[in-house]
Formats: structure tokens, C-alpha cells, sequence
């Protein structure tokens, strides 16, 4: 069943009734994530499906996916940097329940006042972004630093080797 996003989920209640949420939510609404962002235009598609797996874990599978407009920080040029993230978040009500997850889980710690689906998003969307955003192709923009010249300076095979001089003019000196 899908549904539209809403403001809060009762996450267990969600888990018992195998709650399926597939839609869009516009950059516009993710204030935290568009402080990261060159604009706020644009959308991500999500699905967010919740449920119970085969060892009985509470889970909320997450699927993201759009076009995030980030600024190249080799060009400073905006371009669309694609979305694409599948997660499987375990949700766990107490911190203590973290250990006891097994591979492939990220913990989502659930609180009393319920889940916020647009954090969520938000959150996981702010994860996966590139901590140095660089359009594809600009990498040819960098060629400039093989044109710089090369010092006349010789470095000597040794990093004593300079030591070693300083000591001998030390000893001439005296």
C-alpha cells in the first residue's frame, strides 16, 4: 500500500502493518540538506517500506533517488550529482539494542514522539553526499598543475644530507 509522506509515523504500528510510503518531497522541504545544496530545486523520489525480517527485527527499508545540485569544487560550476541510496535501517528503541543487530543493519533509534519520515530522508541524503563535490569531466580542468616548472634546485638524495652541511659549516665556523 502507498501512501503519501506525513509529518510523524508510529514506527512499530508501521512494522505491524507492513506500512509502505513511495512519493516525492522537494528539496524545498529539507532545510538541513539544502544548506548543503547549491538551490533548493529539485526532488527526491522516495520508498520508504517498513516491516519485520526472518530473525524478527523491526526494519524501514529506504530507496532515494534525484538529482542534487552541488557546486564542483574544482570548476565552482553547479551540476546535478545523482542520488541513488538503498538502506536497510533497524529500528531499535534503546541504544543497547545497537549490539545485538547483525551485518548489514544501520540502527534507526526510534523516540517516544515517533518517527519524522522527512528526517529521515534528510538525514540519510546529507550521509551520502561527497565531502568534495566534483563534476564528472573535471578532472581534465586540473591538467594546469603538470605545466608548472620544476625548481632548479637540487634535492639531495638524503633528508640528512642538509643536516650533515649544517654541521660541517658550524665546524668551519669555530
Amino acid at each position: 500500500m502507498s501512501a503519501a509522506l506525513p509529518e510523524r509515523v508510529d514506527a512499530l504500528r508501521a512494522v505491524t502493518t507492513r506500512r509502505e510510503y513511495v512519493g516525492r518531497v522537494t528539496l524545498a522541504q529539507l532545510p538541513r540538506l539544502c544548506e548543503a545544496l547549491a538551490s533548493a530545486d529539485g526532488v527526491i523520489e522516495y520508498r520508504m517500506t517498513f516491516g519485520r525480517d526472518e530473525f524478527r527485527i523491526a526494519y524501514l527499508d529506504l530507496e532515494l533517488s534525484g538529482d542534487l545540485p552541488l557546486v564542483c569544487q574544482r570548476t565552482l560550476e553547479q551540476f546535478p550529482w545523482p542520488l541513488c541510496l538503498s538502506q536497510r535501517m533497524a529500528l531499535v528503541q534503546r541504544e543497547s539494542d545497537e549490539a545485538g543487530l547483525p551485518e548489514g543493519y544501520e540502527p534507526l533509534l526510534l523516540d517516544e514522539g515517533g518517527l519524522v519520515p522527512a528526517d529521515v530522508i534528510q538525514d540519510e541524503a546529507l550521509l551520502v553526499l561527497p565531502l568534495i563535490p566534483s563534476m564528472p569531466g573535471s578532472e581534465a580542468h586540473g591538467e594546469w598543475i603538470d605545466d608548472v616548472p620544476e625548481s632548479t634546485e637540487t634535492v639531495s638524495d638524503s633528508p640528512f644530507a642538509a643536516l650533515s652541511g649544517l654541521k660541517q659549516a658550524r665546524k668551519g665556523g669555530e
